[in-house]
């Protein structure tokens, strides 16, 4: 019977060599290095982001407060006095009525080249009036009434038109459409100006037989768009 004899080498359990360590040191030099960079790099960014973000949310927050508002209209009053009397003649008749004119903007004027106004029945013009003849500025925050009178020439409601007026008051109601036009810009710190837009704002105005305006139409707001 044979037998092999395997040798078996001694482990040596001395000090590792000197270049080892020195090697093993660079390494971690380096990933400590590698490290710090990558938070330093990542503080960067992220100041960077948080700058980025508030200058973001303070032109945000500028946009909304300086960002124009349309005027707000609103029918006051409406009235077709004639129409409470049925012998009266047409052309003795008047519309009279009142509009504010709101703007809601803070540190933004509206500068209207002259305010008109169109009264309609049946969606045909049956009397004109000029609110404003001349420029108007309104500041901001500030509310200015209307007043106006239709009248004489200027209101056309005899005839058939007349005739079509009474049967609708006797049916319960009279409708009308007041129609307020002007080009207007608006005008931001005093300093910037938009360009010029084309302003509608359409009223609806429904009187009852005594020739007031109704209830659910007082202080109606009036829609507004641009052409």
């Amino acid at each position: 019977m044979n037998h092999q004899h395997l040798s078996i080498e001694p482990v040596e359990n001395g000090p590792r060599p000197f270049y080892g360590r020195r090697q093993s040191a660079r390494y971690y030099a380096h990933r400590v290095k590698e490290s710090l960079a990558t938070r330093v790099s990542k503080f960067i960014c992220t100041v960077i982001l948080f700058v980025l973000f508030v200058v973001g949310l303070i032109a945000f927050i500028l946009w909304l407060s300086l960002r124009p508002h349309r005027p707000r209209f609103h029918l006051e009053e409406f009235s077709f006095p004639a129409l409470a009397q049925p012998n009266a003649a047409p052309e003795t008749a008047f519309i009279h009525f009142n509009v504010t004119i709101r703007n809601p903007n803070q540190k933004v004027e509206i500068h209207y080249d002259s305010i008109e106004s169109t009264v309609y029945y049946r969606e045909q013009a049956i009397g004109t009036a000029s609110l404003a003849s001349e420029a108007f500025d309104q500041e901001s925050k500030n509310t200015t009434v209307f007043y106006k009178e239709i009248s004489g020439p200027s209101l056309t409601v005899s005839g058939q038109r007349w005739i079509n007026m009474q049967s609708d008051r006797t049916a319960g109601s009279v409708s009308f459409r007041l129609e307020i036009t002007s080009v207007i810009k608006f005008e931001v710190f005093s300093r910037w100006n938009t360009k010029k837009h084309k302003m509608h704002a359409n009223c609806p105005a429904v009187v009852g037989p005594d020739g007031l305006l109704l209830a659910p139409f007082r202080d109606e707001r009036c829609s507004i768009y641009f052409t």
